[in-house]
């Protein structure tokens, strides 16, 4: 038996499909692959990484900066 039918389906619960990125694509191609692997069906991760998403001037939604503490 794979790893991700006992161990993390509670965390990723069934039937929920993942996306992973990061800035350049390395590392979630690298983090998809090993959930694969780990048996998780529905990841995949963003190719070209949020640069390339930037980049092609799709949707992005700035973080709120924090508030000072008062």
């Amino acid at each position: 038996s794979d790893v991700c039918s006992s161990d993390l389906k509670p965390i990723f619960g069934e039937g929920k499909r993942f996306i992973l990125y990061c800035a350049s694509a390395w590392r979630s191609a690298l983090a998809t692959k090993t959930l694969q692997d780990m048996g998780l069906p529905h990841v995949g991760h963003l190719e070209g990484g949020f640069s390339a998403w930037k980049q092609a001037n799709l949707p992005v939604a700035e973080k709120p900066s924090k508030s000072p503490k008062s």
